[in-house]
């Protein structure tokens, strides 16, 4: 369970990844706008955003732009309420979400008094620890419900477990077996320059595809309505 399942485009497709910058960038109408929220305490997490915008701009149609979270400015929540697709990132450290992150999402409340102002926005997660599992789990968990709260929908893995059995490989796709959401592991002694491994970037790329293609499927959908 190597490849990529069929719908996801190879990223070497994948249009120039949006950083964040000054102003907002216009797009065509109809393009998905995928923003990827992330916080980064050593770079590790950083690379696994990445990858999930390159999968997410492979996606004919869509746009990814990546939102570092470590200052909250009013520029960042324009660029979130601009976007169809949101996907949080973080680290997991001690069991959870990175402090940084949490302190978005606390202030994220003021979108949510706002008439929840995120609703209907499709939603996804990632996360990053230097354990096999670390508890990332929770993490993914803690994503979904801050977007159970702003009435987003919840997108995660369509992919088997992969190193799941004994001719399995560690370079299998989803090789840790998560379906809520991504999950990487990087080694405590390498940097970001050697991890997380490219399997892990890989099954990052995978989510960032699946989010831009049902985004895409959400808004057809929407205008048809």
């Amino acid at each position: 369970m190597t490849a990529t399942p069929p719908a996801h485009q190879p990223l070497a497709d994948a249009q120039p990844v949006q950083t964040h910058s000054a102003q907002l960038q216009p797009v065509q109408p109809g393009t998905a706008r995928i923003a990827v929220a992330y916080h980064s305490g050593y770079g590790h997490t950083a690379r696994q955003a990445e990858a999930v915008a390159a999968g997410a701009g492979a996606v004919r149609g869509a746009t990814a732009e990546l939102v570092p979270l470590d200052e909250l400015t009013d520029d960042i929540w324009d660029r979130l309420a601009a976007a169809d697709a949101i996907i949080f990132g973080a680290p997991t450290y001690m069991g959870s979400p990175s402090a940084v992150f949490k302190a978005f999402a606390e202030a994220s409340s003021d979108v949510w008094a706002n008439n929840l102002g995120w609703r209907d926005k499709i939603a996804a997660g990632f996360t990053n620890s230097k354990a096999m599992s670390g508890d990332k789990f929770n993490s993914l968990v803690d994503f979904a419900v801050l977007a159970a709260q702003h009435g987003m929908i919840w997108v995660g893995l369509d992919i088997y477990p992969g190193w799941a059995e004994s001719t399995a490989s560690i370079e299998d796709l989803n090789r840790l077996g998560s379906w809520l959401g991504a999950m990487a592991q990087s080694d405590a002694d390498l940097s970001a320059e050697k991890a997380p491994p490219e399997t892990d970037l890989r099954t990052a790329a995978a989510l960032g595809s699946r989010v831009a293609i049902v985004t895409l499927r959400h808004l057809r959908g929407a205008l048809a309505a």
